[in-house]
């Protein structure tokens, strides 16, 4: 059984939804419960697939954990496994998280090697790097990630790329060890800075949270805390792109406007209106039909690789031209393949694609391919003739908490459907 969703074209959306925690913050605060023993409490959770997912990985290394409405409490033992062999493993591309922690903490770990979105390639050689400096060894073996080290002390690190996920691995393994570690061409999103508060609270020692170079000064030990997630800027750009696709006018609570800065002047330059509330959330108001803009995507404070789906959608329904321009992921264009079954406009040249705007969509069914995808293809669906079928949905369920409630409740009609689905060509 599949299920899809039947998306009702010609919807102006309007009203007011509320943005929850952040799907990817949320999995890596989860792991660093590991780095303490005790319990430790999570609030302000999406209610999404990834969150018992990550739960199930850190039952594998002897943690309980409970789930509750929008709160998760993790229980770390005093002797926890250092094997994270979950099936669950195959299915998370946030698993890796991890590793850092159980290196940390234990000294040595055995991760299987991480599933999630087929958005391209994502090697895990910083990872590796990292722990490496910090005086592990690392080496890929039987589909696992093992490292193993007698003790672990600072270090000075480069990172090639800002990548989030190395960032977050090497900054947790190095809360526990001795002296002090520098990351330098650090990762800078939001998450990063929230998963430090996180260890700040648990008697971490962390400068530099949201620039470039982090400084660690390793402790003995960490305790349990209770932290509340930062909003999702990635859902909440989603709603931010909904408003503008289907000229409609939508109030997004619950999200740091400054963490969507560039997203928003992006939509000024397409002709929204855009009203922020500090701290607080945004309004986005689309009187007329969008104008073209042109995206790149960078590490933050760039546009983000995640929303570059919602570049192309919009982009397709604008008056004139656009040049998007992916620098991140190399496979994320496939979602162009998708958009071009409703009567999108679009070319692709390597990390280029040219999208020329057209008046309106023509239904079709299509197929999501990773989380951001599947939302993208709802939103064009909304901007179409007709009826969008939109196939294998459990991606979108993967990030996005009540989705299709939250669109119903703005004007949209979608319906989620369970039938046998058919085969993507």
């Amino acid at each position: 059984m599949s299920e899809h969703f039947d998306v009702h074209g010609g919807a102006r959306l309007t009203g007011e939804v509320e943005v929850v925690g952040a799907k990817n913050s949320v999995l890596k605060l989860m792991a660093a419960a590991l780095l303490a023993e005790g319990t430790t409490t999570i609030t302000n959770c999406p209610r999404i697939l990834d969150v018992p997912l990550m739960a199930d990985v850190l039952r594998s290394v002897g943690c309980d954990v409970e789930i509750d409405d929008d709160v998760v409490r993790i229980t770390t033992p005093a002797e926890l496994s250092h094997e994270a062999s979950s099936s669950a493993m195959s299915k998370l591309r946030a698993s890796v998280c991890v590793l850092g922690p159980l290196v940390g903490k234990l000294k040595k770990a055995v991760v299987a090697l991480p599933g999630g979105d087929a958005i391209g390639s994502r090697p895990l050689d910083m990872h590796q790097n990292g722990l490496r400096k910090l005086g592990a060894t690392s080496s890929i073996e039987h589909g696992c990630v093992v490292a193993e080290a007698d003790g672990l002390h600072g270090a000075q690190i480069w990172l090639d790329f800002p990548s989030v996920g190395a960032t977050e691995n090497i900054l947790m393994a190095a809360a526990l060890a001795d002296g002090t570690t520098v990351i330098d061409n650090a990762a800078r999103e939001p998450e990063i800075a929230d998963i430090a508060a996180m260890l700040g609270e648990m008697g971490a020692k962390i400068e530099g949270a949201g620039t470039s170079t982090l400084t660690v000064e390793g402790v003995a030990e960490l305790k349990p805390t209770e932290h509340r997630v930062i909003g999702d800027r990635i859902v909440g750009a989603t709603w931010a792109f909904a408003a503008a696709m289907t000229r409609g006018d939508v109030t997004v609570t619950g999200v740091d406007p400054h963490h969507l800065e560039l997203v928003l002047e992006k939509l000024r330059l397409a002709g929204a209106e855009v009203t922020t509330y500090d701290g607080k959330g945004f309004r986005v108001r689309q009187p007329e039909r969008p104008e073209s803009v042109d995206f790149v995507t960078l590490p933050y404070p760039g546009f983000a690789t995640d929303l570059q789906p919602f570049a192309v959608a919009l982009s397709s329904v604008s008056e004139g031209t656009s040049m998007i321009t992916e620098n991140v992921y190399e496979a994320r264009f496939r979602f162009i393949e998708e958009m071009v079954r409703l009567g999108a406009d679009a070319r692709t040249d390597g990390h280029h694609a040219v999208v020329r705007g057209v008046e309106q969509l023509s239904s079709a069914p299509v197929w999501a391919s990773d989380i951001r995808a599947g939302a993208g293809l709802v939103l064009a669906g909304l901007c179409a003739d007709g009826i969008t079928e939109v196939w294998d949905v459990f991606h979108i369920d993967r990030g996005y908490p009540n989705f299709v409630e939250n669109l119903n409740r703005l004007g949209a009609r979608i319906d989620r459907v369970g039938t046998p689905g058919p085969e993507a060509d």
